[in-house]
Order: C-alpha cells, then structure tokens, then sequence
C-alpha cells in the first residue's frame, strides 16, 4: 500500500466527479506519474546537454552521429 495524498477540492467539483463516475483517485495517480516521468527525463537531458557543452570546451565542435554516417556514405565505405 502506498502513501496517501489529499487534495482539496470545491464540494461541486467533488459532486462532478461522482456523478460522472470519475475515479479520480486513478486520474490523480496517472498524472502525477507522468509529471514524474516528464521532469526526470527533462532532468536527463538537461545533464546530457551539459555533459555536451564540456566535451565542446575540452575537444571542439562534437558531430552528431547523423554528420558522422553522412561523411562515411560520401566517401564509400
């Protein structure tokens, strides 16, 4: 079993979402969820993108692998 939290909301909201047989509870649980995902991966990519900018000051401009597999197609191999 999880940890529980509460969210306030307006009696008619809470009525609503009854009456719409809404499980809000899930809907809750689902959101949340994704927000986690959004921001850790946000997260990551904000450290990938930093981890880029010190390899640029350390060696110079870096080529994405899509550079990289266009130069080798254009000289045959």
């Amino acid at each position: 079993m999880g940890n529980v939290i509460a969210v306030r909301v307006s009696k008619e909201l809470k009525t609503e979402l009854e009456e719409l047989d809404i499980d809000y509870a899930d809907e809750v649980r689902i959101y949340l969820e994704k927000k986690v995902k959004q921001r850790l991966l946000s997260k990551t990519l904000s450290k990938i993108s930093a981890h880029r900018r010190e390899l640029q000051k350390k060696i110079g401009k870096t080529s994405s692998s899509v550079e990289f597999i266009r130069e080798d197609r254009e000289h045959g191999h």
